[in-house]
């Protein structure tokens, strides 16, 4: 059976599975130039378009990489940007408050030095007043003791 397979394949009659004449360099020489012309006219656009969009791609992604780099550096230096700021705010509202209550605290003192005098002031007043209320009864008492004896006495006389 093997001889006959290669007698059908490399028969010298014509028209058997394989005809080994000047036709089988022509085939190959038409393939050869389909290549070839396949190659220039389709492939190499095709290729050189792939070769850009993956440049492209590449690009693209370089670019957006560096993009994403530079936002998380910009996100990280506003975020100590507003750390400080707040960490100065609230420096600045402690200070605030610190000098508010050194304020209302100074108020206080010299209002309570204020009532401290006013109340020495009235203290002193009072005194010079019950003085001089005791000198004017004195002087009073007196003058009724005196009018007292000179009654009780003209009433001696008198009986």
């Amino acid at each position: 059976m093997l001889y006959s397979t290669l007698w059908l394949l490399f028969a010298e009659e014509e028209g058997g599975l394989f005809d080994l004449n000047a036709t089988l360099p022509v085939m190959a020489l038409q393939i050869l130039l389909l290549m070839v012309l396949l190659n220039s006219i389709f492939y190499k656009p095709i290729t050189q378009v792939m070769d850009e969009r993956d440049e492209y791609i590449r690009q693209s992604l370089t670019q957006a990489s560096q993009n994403v780099a530079e936002t998380e550096e910009l996100t990280r230096k506003y975020k100590l940007e507003l750390s400080k700021a707040r960490k100065e705010a609230l420096e600045l509202i402690n200070q605030s408050k610190k000098e508010a209550q050194e304020i209302v605290d100074n108020k206080i003192k010299e209002a309570q030095k204020e009532t401290e005098s006013l109340v020495f002031e009235a203290f002193a007043q009072l005194k010079i007043q019950q003085t001089q209320a005791l000198s004017v009864l004195e002087n009073q008492i007196s003058t009724l003791s005196e009018q007292i004896k000179q009654k009780l006495l003209t009433k001696q006389f008198i009986v």
